[in-house]
């Protein structure tokens, strides 16, 4: 299931991010907290998501929600 699917206020972990290799995009997930056994909360759906990573919260489009497996 990705992060497309989750539903509002539910905390998740993060199970695994399809990266295809690219190492900004990993760098850039990683600075927010966004990794492999991290939890994260869907906090708002509309055009983009609003993640709630640590206590922070963070706008994510869909395509790269997409690739966030929880």
């Amino acid at each position: 299931m990705t992060l497309n699917d989750a539903e509002l206020g539910t905390e998740y972990e993060v199970k695994d991010v399809d990266l295809d290799g690219d190492e900004e995009l990993e760098s850039f997930l990683f600075s927010l907290g966004c990794y492999s056994g991290e939890m994260i909360t869907v906090v708002d759906k509309k055009r983009n998501l609003v993640v709630s990573i640590k206590d922070a919260r963070y706008n994510i489009d869909p395509e790269l929600a997409d690739r966030i497996h929880i």
